[in-house]
């Protein structure tokens, strides 16, 4: 007779809202400080990639240094718990249009070491360039106010008030370089982390987070977009097949990473309206994201819901009544400490829970019955299975358990998709893992 593990029923309410911590961090992101920055990073005249790297006033050089010296002074705070250094990759002009000139694109890193798990990452970037009209202009003034001073300003607020705690797992705050001419700052990193054996649970990149007022007359202060790919770019062939069959379709790393961020909002800041795009980015547009994605790393964006195109890439100027230009006075740093506060809490709800499950196995087929085993996590209390209608989104339907297999009786196996989470002590998840292996 086959055994089955006793469970314990309980909504999917049980475990949210339980760790106190997190409401501390969502008092603690300022509005008035990330408006500081956003001023800062503007008065550098331009960040282009290529601008002025000696002067301490103007261009990316005195931009990043003044962003390494910034995690330096956190740091310093938080009794030397951030390691600070820089990453970078030399460009050519062979390597793209975008690019005038040689030079090295130089990321700021800061890392949070985890008390349990150092090798094991969640990322937080925000882009330390910006652009004129043309992206080859590396002199013209380009204070890249929301695009991207507001995603940089907003990780650099989630490194003061996260490294106030201790997490298991490690979080790594970045200035990432070289977007506008081709992703390259996220190109670096993403290698460097390959090279370096770095397990990384996903980067949450940041990329405008500060516009409320659409181009198209919206005004909206609460709703954002996640916007995550589908399935991993360098999934096999073997993976491809099986998906076909078993379903998946929208169940890669990344979209569960999409959902557990759209999760985590609804619980502790029910006010916010997080968006769920289930596209790459934005149509034909790319972002920081994507070269994780390339590599095969959880990766999504995050940002404002209603962009302005007339304050994205301009010159600074006026025609037939319009301001164009990204500048200081179109950011709303209420918003952007809304935004911000989305990272933070994620960042620490991740750092704070265990591993998810590597192998989770799933069987039922012509069966009643649909049944899930999954492996051992160190750390874990608990597991949550975790259901949904094949068109939903979202998880709506969870049960957990303590053990780790177990039989949805009357839950049929062709009607829903599965999954399953890690639970800590805490009751802070790890991501959901969608069944990658048959259970026959």
């Amino acid at each position: 007779m086959k055994h089955f593990l006793l469970f314990l029923l309980i909504s999917s309410s049980t475990f949210a809202q339980t760790d106190t911590r997190i409401y501390d961090i969502i008092n603690s992101v300022s509005a008035d400080r990330i408006k500081a920055d956003v001023k800062t990073l503007t008065e550098f005249g331009t960040r282009n990639t290529f601008s002025d790297t000696i002067s301490n006033t103007r261009g990316i050089g005195a931009a990043r240094r003044w962003i390494k010296s910034e995690f330096e002074t956190i740091s310093k705070n938080c009794n030397n718990c951030l390691n600070v250094f820089y990453q970078k990759d030399l460009v050519t002009t062979k390597m793209g249009s975008r690019v005038p000139h040689d030079a090295y694109v130089v990321n700021v890193v800061a890392i949070q070491r985890g008390t349990k798990y150092p090798n094991r990452f969640i990322i937080m970037s925000g882009d330390i360039d910006s652009r004129a009209s043309n992206t080859m202009d590396y002199t013209t003034d380009a204070p890249g106010a929301n695009d991207n001073a507001s995603g940089m300003a907003g990780t650099i607020e989630a490194s003061r008030v996260l490294s106030k705690y201790k997490f298991e797992s490690s979080i790594i705050y970045v200035g990432l370089s070289g977007e506008e001419q081709g992703l390259f700052g996220g190109a670096g990193l993403a290698k460097y982390a390959k090279e370096k054996g770095w397990d990384i649970i996903g980067i949450l990149n940041n990329d405008m987070i500060g516009n409320i007022k659409g181009v198209d007359g919206v005004i909206d202060n609460r709703s954002f977009r996640i916007f995550s790919e589908p399935v991993p770019a360098n999934e096999t062939e073997r993976q491809r097949r099986m998906r076909r069959f078993y379903g998946g379709e929208v169940d890669g790393i990344s979209r569960q990473l999409a959902r557990y961020v759209h999760k985590t909002t609804k619980t502790y800041m029910p006010e916010m309206n997080p968006m769920m795009i289930y596209r790459l980015d934005r149509f034909g547009r790319g972002g920081h994201h994507r070269p994780f994605n390339d590599l095969g790393f959880a990766g999504i964006r995050i940002m404002e819901a209603h962009e302005n195109y007339t304050q994205q890439h301009q010159d600074i100027r006026t025609e037939n009544g319009i301001k164009y230009g990204d500048t200081f006075e179109h950011v709303n740093f209420g918003y952007a400490k809304k935004l911000t506060t989305v990272n933070t809490i994620n960042l620490a709800s991740l750092a704070w829970a265990p591993e998810a499950p590597k192998v989770v196995e799933i069987g039922g087929i012509v069966q009643p019955s649909a049944k899930l085993r999954w492996s051992k996590v160190d750390g874990a209390k608990g597991y949550k299975i975790y259901w949904r209608d094949t068109t939903s989104p979202t998880w709506d339907h969870s049960r957990y358990v303590e053990g780790t297999e177990f039989t949805l009786e009357g839950i049929v196996i062709d009607n829903f998709f599965f999954g399953v989470s890690a639970v800590g002590e805490n009751g802070h998840e790890s991501v959901v893992v969608f069944p990658n292996k048959i259970w026959r």
